[in-house]
Formats: structure tokens, C-alpha cells, sequence
């Protein structure tokens, strides 16, 4: 018998409550129409206390040098871990940062990160928001050398990794991996579709074929998304130069990482600044105002043509689609 994600989680819990640190807290299925995962969860089985300790420092602003700012202060469960309050980010001292927090659901699929593709394992995530100047303005030996003053952190460590003899590095940032990689978004409409629980309506369906004649080449499978880093024609000069930052060649100019679509009716502001406030203008954009470049992604280069012809009606249709990709079972979920 196979499992949902959800249900299979919350049985789990139920079960190992009692049980020792050294327990599997959940043996995370995959869904069948899910890609492989990257996350080694065989070698890094998670526990219910490793779990709960990267959940306490995900939430804890005294990561932050001025003990202001927590991972979710960018990134909200409501609105499926993004920041719905500020374009873009706001961090330490009220300074405003570049780009747009993304969505952090379903980082265990994942190899590259942030909008550049600058982190390559999910260990490492939170090392950029922690150092960043902008966001959190902490160093990690800072982080490390606050949790190693405060007893709850003292006694949490201990209990969970019961061999170590002072809090470290490695294992406070293996810890928030740990949660991190259990925020599985895998239960909206499109999904109980695709598992046969459910059917689309007329106007999601008519929604679907629009989406995948138009859209699926870039934002593909479950996940919605190529993974790649494409130039989606925003802009004909780029203040901010996006994947040419890490790779150093101009191929790259204006290039960020294809966002995941899960969610998106939750996730505003839009892009990697954060510019477009709802999906109207976002479609606007893929229809009326892709602005050419060197490196503007093929799929939006239509012989003397820009962008992706979309009428009134059919940008209607796929905002009805595209709704079914929001999992309110994950954003409720009382265990995150």
C-alpha cells in the first residue's frame, strides 16, 4: 500500500513519537509523477529531534547579527515559504536586498540554488542568507558562537546528536538542511489529478492545453520546472546579471533559474526582483513586453516576434489552470 506524502508524514509522527533519537522520523515517499530525489536521505535519515532543531533555528532571528531577522521572516508558510510583504527582500536595519525570496518547497529535488544557481547542495542554503550583508549580516562562526551561550541550543544538540561535545558549524547548517528537506509540496488538485483522485474542469482542462502547448517547454514536469537559467526577456541591460555572476561569461547576462510554478497563485510579487505584483502582469509581460537581448531565451524569440502570443481568454484559462498547482494542505500543515 502506498502512501500520500501527507498521510504517510503524520502516520509516522504518530509512531515514533516514543520512539529513540536514532529512529527514522519518516521515511519520505516519493510521489510516482515526481522526479528522482538529490537529497541523500539514505545516508542522512532524518529524526523527529533533528527535524524540530531545524525547525527552531529556521525561526529564530538570533541567527541575525542584531537578533532581528529568522529564515522566515523571507519566507512565510502561508504563502508557501516566500516574503508577501516586501519587493524584494528586506533584512537587518530595514536594508532592501536585490531579489525576490523564492519558494523553498521541494529543495530535496533540487541540486542547484537561489536565483543564480550560486549554492550546489542544500546544506549550504542558509549560509547565504545568514552571511548576506543585506539579509541576516551574521558571519557563521558569529551563529555558532551565540548558540553555543544559550542552554536550549546547548541541551538540543546534545539530545540530538548525542556523540557531539560542542555545537558546530556542520551540524547547525545539516540541521535547517534537515528541515528544509522535508517541505514536500506534492498535494494540489494537479497532483490528486494526476493520481486519478480527482478530475480538472472544463476550464482548467482547456487551462492545461494551453499551458502545455505555451508554457511546459520552460516549466516542465512535476515540478514545473526546466531547472535551467534562461533570460525571459525582462530587460535589454541588466543592473543585476544573474547567472553570469557565478559562471563569469557573458552568455549567461540576464539569466536566472526557471521558478518552480507549484504554488504560484500564493507567491507574489513575481520574478527574480520581484517586479510584477500579480500573474496579470506577468502574462502581460510573456504576451506584450519581452524585450530582446543577446542571450533572450529561444522559446521567446518567434521569428520577428517576441514573447508568447496569449489572448484575453486564454491568459484567463491559464490562471484557472494554474491555480490547481496550489497545495493548501501544504501551507496548513502543522507540522512545519
Amino acid at each position: 500500500m502506498k502512501y500520500n506524502f501527507l498521510i504517510f508524514i503524520t502516520f509516522s509522527l504518530l509512531l515514533l513519537s516514543c520512539q529513540s533519537e536514532n529512529e527514522i522520523f519518516v521515511s519520505i515517499v516519493r510521489s510516482d509523477h515526481f522526479p528522482e530525489f538529490t537529497y541523500d536521505f539514505e545516508s542522512n535519515p532524518i529524526t523527529k529531534k533533528r527535524f524540530e532543531l531545524g525547525k527552531m533555528l529556521f525561526n529564530d532571528p538570533r541567527l541575525s547579527i542584531d537578533n532581528s531577522v529568522a529564515c522566515s521572516n523571507c519566507h512565510v508558510k502561508g504563502v508557501a515559504f516566500t516574503d508577501p510583504q516586501h519587493n524584494p527582500s528586506v533584512g537587518i536595519n530595514n536594508s532592501v536586498g536585490t531579489r525576490n525570496a523564492p519558494m523553498i518547497a521541494n529543495m530535496a529535488f533540487q541540486n542547484e540554488f537561489l536565483w543564480d544557481g550560486g549554492v550546489t547542495h542544500l546544506d549550504f542554503v542558509s549560509v547565504f542568507a545568514i552571511e548576506n550583508e543585506k539579509e541576516m549580516g551574521e558571519t557563521i562562526d558569529g551563529v555558532v558562537k551565540k548558540l553555543r551561550q544559550i542552554e536550549e541550543y546547548q541541551l538540543s544538540f546534545q539530545d540530538v546528536y548525542s556523540k557531539l561535545d560542542s555545537i558546530t558549524s556542520p551540524y547547525m547548517l545539516r540541521a535547517i538542511s534537515d528541515y528544509l528537506a522535508v517541505l514536500i509540496s506534492d498535494q494540489s488538485k494537479y497532483d490528486k489529478v494526476v493520481r486519478g483522485e480527482l478530475s480538472f474542469t472544463t476550464e482548467e482542462m482547456e487551462g492545461k492545453l494551453i499551458f502545455d502547448a505555451k508554457c511546459a517547454s520552460c516549466h516542465s514536469g512535476a515540478l514545473f520546472t526546466n531547472k535551467e537559467f534562461m533570460n525571459n526577456g525582462l530587460d535589454t541591460a541588466f543592473e543585476d546579471i544573474g547567472r553570469s555572476l557565478i559562471s563569469e561569461t557573458d552568455d549567461d547576462l540576464g539569466k536566472f533559474k526557471v521558478p518552480s510554478l507549484r504554488n504560484i497563485t500564493l507567491t507574489a510579487p513575481y520574478m527574480h526582483d520581484g517586479r510584477f505584483k500579480d500573474l496579470d502582469q506577468v502574462l502581460d509581460h510573456y504576451s506584450e513586453n519581452v524585450k530582446w537581448s543577446s542571450t533572450l531565451a529561444e522559446e521567446l524569440q518567434d521569428g520577428t516576434q517576441l514573447g508568447i502570443q496569449l489572448t484575453i481568454e486564454e491568459k484567463e484559462r491559464l490562471k484557472t489552470f494554474l491555480e490547481t498547482l496550489t497545495d493548501y494542505e501544504f501551507i496548513s500543515n502543522p507540522m512545519f
